[in-house]
């Protein structure tokens, strides 16, 4: 019988969703989605001075945003929970105590200070530090006499020395030398699990097959496993992602831009583009077409071929990349997302059908939809000259407006095609008595109405702004 594949992300929420964990997010949920397996969410929350309610909701809505919808967790519930590890405290006393019925743990009465002396020994000495098993080998009367003076103890997983070998499902064959490790707390002196018990606790309990995330856990890996076989649990298939880097190669941080998912939002990416590009952080698709929806990405992935390698977040390659998805987005969908980044602006004198027309012939320069506070501010406000003073003093525009006036005075607004061909009709006029370029006259114009030399379609702005606001607007020029 084959086995069943369940993966799970296991957050932290001691900060906001970072793009790293959503990459490791969407690689779970694109090998349990090929696979027809189970993806779980489980808040990893034992540090509770630095978790905190907001950021776990921070990590749903931004999970959610990007339509990585789990099978099981702390909302949706499942047949292996609690789902959030401050509710299963109560589970892992016990398997400590099994591992030191077995002997493969022991109770450490060694305080921060007698720990700390060891380290700066093995500063000094210039080795690799490594617990002293001092605490090993304790009678049970000694134990019992710490005790009795009010001594907690930690609990250490006792490590035998070997060579652990493991295939990685991203790095290949990984070897290991436990002798290196040195004994590990598994369990705090306040009774909490540390990190390395806890996780294959709740792995092993919820059945967890295959354990995907970043290679800067590979060295807990042979901790876990040597308490998986402890346990005689069957140990998941491990496999570790490289980092993702800034364009510097540093460590991606906030100085370089946005590296939380809500940001990036909030910044006006598509969550769809944000999705399509943190999947080709180290993974391409076969048949070298880049842009895909989950679906298909999902269809095409392969854990085996993601590159073991560093990746690099190059932010112009995702600004291309959510340019393509906002030029090819449903308008009616652009406008829902667009209309709250313009939220300074009275767009109630717009009807729906005209906001729409906005947003479609502004959308094709900007790269997120933040851009378009900049880009449709003529269509809201009174527009600022500064930037086409010059021009608009120039021979062309004393010409051009006060004679395109009159003619605005005559225009049909409910028959675009009309003004479309009268516009054509401006344009040849002026060419043909003064020797003025197209262009030079659709400047003029574009300059009175909106105080730029680019922009939207020059018909669709006219038409837009209706025949009140083209008057009043060009008789800033008469």
């Amino acid at each position: 019988m084959t086995e069943k594949v369940r993966v799970r992300i296991a957050p932290s929420p001691s900060g906001n969703l970072h793009i790293g964990t959503a990459r490791t997010a969407l690689f779970n949920y694109l090998f349990a989605k090929k696979m027809n397996g189970e993806y779980v969410l489980r808040i990893e929350d034992t540090d509770l001075d630095r978790s905190s309610e907001d950021f776990k909701q921070n990590i749903f809505d931004s999970l959610h945003a990007l339509g990585l919808d789990w099978d099981e967790g702390p909302d949706v519930g499942g047949p292996y929970g609690p789902y959030k590890q401050s509710e299963r405290f109560d589970i892992y006393p016990k398997f400590a105590q099994m591992l030191i019925d077995k002997g493969y743990a022991y109770e450490c009465f060694c305080s921060n200070e007698d720990l700390d002396k060891e380290h700066e020994i093995a500063k000094e000495k210039k080795i690799p530090y490594k617990y002293s098993r001092k605490c090993l080998n304790l009678t049970p009367e000694e134990r019992a006499e710490l005790k009795a003076k009010g001594i907690k103890p930690s609990i250490r997983f006792k490590v035998d020395y070997k060579e652990l070998v493991f295939n990685d499902l991203v790095k290949g064959e990984l070897k290991f030398d436990t002798s290196l490790i040195g004994d590990f707390a598994i369990m705090k002196s306040n009774g909490t699990p540390t990190y390395n018990f806890a996780v294959v606790i709740d792995d092993m309990l919820m059945k967890i097959s295959h354990v995907i995330r970043g290679e800067d856990h590979i060295s807990n890996t042979p901790k876990q496993i040597l308490i998986y076989e402890a346990l005689d649990a069957q140990v998941p298939k491990f496999g570790h992602l490289g980092m993702i880097l800034a364009p510097d190669r540093s460590k991606l941080s906030k100085r370089h831009g946005a590296t939380a998912v809500s940001d990036f939002i909030k910044q006006g990416y598509l969550t769809e583009a944000l999705l399509n590009f943190v999947a080709l952080l180290g993974w391409a698709p076969s048949d070298g077409v880049e842009i895909k929806n989950v679906n298909e990405i999902a269809a095409d992935f392969r854990i085996g071929e993601i590159s073991s390698s560093n990746s690099i977040f190059e932010y112009e390659k995702l600004n291309w990349m959510n340019g393509q998805y906002i030029k090819k987005m449903d308008i009616s969908r652009l406008t829902d997302l667009a209309l709250p980044f313009l939220n300074m602006y009275d767009t109630s004198k717009f009807s729906r059908s005209q906001l729409e027309r906005i947003i479609e012939v502004t959308r094709e320069p900007i790269t997120v939809l933040t851009d378009l506070v900049h880009d449709t501010q003529y269509f809201f406000e009174k527009p600022v000259y500064d930037e086409v003073k010059e021009l608009l003093e120039g021979e062309i525009a004393k010409n051009v407006l006060p004679y395109f006036k009159n003619e605005v005075e005559n225009y049909d607004f409910n028959n675009e095609q009309e003004i479309h061909d009268k516009l054509a009709d401006l344009r040849t006029y002026f060419k043909e008595q003064f020797g003025y370029k197209p262009k030079e006259t659709m400047w003029a114009i574009r300059a009175a109405l909106t105080g730029r030399t680019r922009g939207a379609d020059m018909l669709a702005i006219i038409v837009l702004l209706g025949k009140d606001e083209v008057l009043k607007r060009l008789s800033n020029f008469m």
